[in-house]
């Protein structure tokens, strides 16, 4: 039996759990979640009750209970979220056949970029991620052309909790050096990773702006160092300074 965690809330995982069975079954009486929670009758009524009173559930004509909308509200906003995908996709196909190198799209949580969409190169030698992936936002062409336009208490709050690890030999490691680096990324409104994740691999990458001006995503181009030379990142810094452009406008910002 797994070992419960110091931090966990038994009536929480119920909770959910009850709103997670009424959403499978459609509708479900007191008595039918109690046999499926493995738990008592009067138990499982109060916590049917208290998600009732939050609106997330109600009493159907049939005397059972059934989810209500409200949670489909919580999926659209989260769903909301991702819609970057739908609008940046014309985008990155445009890069990839430009360029015939992998396309990325990626965001910050936390202190990681988590990989939102991509279009892989036909190539062999190619950038292997897939969507859902994670990598430290220090050492990335995504992570920090976001970082270089966060508002300065956020960068700050970054700066002074992450521990900067040497993923490959041009990773940097020193924070004064990656605030110089930053600024000079502020500066030229792009970033480039020049094989400071992986040995051997290049990318530039560019933020997008959603309508606070926030930094929300990034897209990039990465690819072989031996295919993609520092002079062939300057060709392509152009394209993808305009494409962030034209992204961060249909997102809305000034």
């Amino acid at each position: 039996m797994p070992e419960k965690k110091y931090y966990q809330i038994a009536s929480l995982e119920k909770g959910i759990k009850i709103l997670e069975l009424l959403a499978e079954h459609g509708e479900l009486s007191v008595t039918e979640t109690a046999k499926l929670m493995e738990t008592n009758r009067a138990g499982s009524h109060r916590f049917i009750l208290t998600l009732k009173d939050l609106g997330y559930v109600e009493k159907n004509s049939s005397n059972k209970y059934q989810p209500t909308l409200k949670i489909m509200r919580l999926a659209m906003k989260v769903q909301n979220r991702f819609e970057i995908r739908s609008i940046a996709r014309p985008f990155m196909h445009k890069l990839s056949m430009m360029y015939k190198e992998t396309i990325n799209l990626g965001f910050l949580k936390n202190s990681e970029i988590i990989h939102l969409d991509k279009i892989d190169s036909l190539e062999v030698l190619r950038m292997d991620s897939a969507m859902g992936d994670k990598a430290p936002a220090y050492c990335t062409g995504l992570g920090k052309s976001i970082l270089a336009f966060l508002p300065d208490h956020e960068l700050v709050h970054y700066l002074e909790n992450i521990k900067l690890k040497s993923l490959a030999p041009n990773t940097i490691t020193s924070k004064k050096e990656l605030k110089a680096e930053l600024f000079q990324i502020r500066e030229n409104k792009y970033a480039i990773d020049d094989e400071e994740m992986v040995t051997g691999l290049r990318c530039i990458a560019a933020p997008i702006f959603d309508h606070n001006s926030y930094p929300a995503y990034a897209i990039s181009v990465s690819g072989p160092s031996m295919r993609l030379s520092r002079q062939g990142l300057e060709k392509i810094k152009e394209t993808i300074l305009q494409i962030s452009s034209d992204l961060s406008n249909m997102m809305g910002s000034p």
